[in-house]
């Protein structure tokens, strides 16, 4: 499996583009809810762009020493947002899809919890991995060959804040 290294000026560019290809589709969001740790700053930009609320839901599947081990997907209990219910057209953010079963997963989760209020759902990721079996409505890169992909944040998974201190 290949690799693939993203800088911070790549990252944000790709959340750019994301932003300029759902605007482009003219669908009348009305929410965004991001996928907490991997979608939280997509999410977050996007709502700022779009001056929308954001609701954030935390899942968890990765693990291990590198952070490679897919283990059983975790979802959090409750979806955390600021307005009284989710809205009727809902964005799903994280930052890739790989194996699909997050997505699937949380879309039934969704459904399962807020189905009243919600009347249309589609999904955003910077990353659409050829071994998915769930296809997103947008993303940023196609990605044939599944590689590894090295965010800039993964840097922060192996320092330590002592480790910050003493080497700024």
């Amino acid at each position: 499996m290949p690799d693939l290294f993203v800088s911070w000026p790549e990252y944000h560019q790709k959340i750019e583009q994301l932003a300029v290809c759902i605007y482009e589709s003219h669908w009348p969001l009305n929410q965004i809810v991001c996928l907490a740790r991997g979608g939280l700053r997509i999410g977050d930009v996007l709502s700022r762009l779009f001056d929308l609320p954001l609701a954030v839901l935390a899942t968890a599947s990765y693990g291990g020493e590198a952070g490679q081990l897919r283990g059983s997907l975790k979802i959090a209990e409750h979806l955390t947002m600021t307005t009284g219910t989710l809205g009727s057209h809902v964005l799903l953010v994280d930052d890739l899809v790989d194996s699909g079963t997050t997505f699937q997963e949380v879309v039934g989760w969704l459904t399962h919890h807020h189905g009243a209020d919600l009347q249309a759902l589609r999904t955003a990721v910077l990353w659409y991995k050829a071994g998915s079996s769930f296809q997103p409505d947008y993303y940023v890169d196609y990605l044939p060959d599944n590689p590894w992909i090295h965010q800039p944040f993964e840097r922060y998974e192996h320092t330590s804040p002592a480790e910050l201190k003493v080497n700024p």
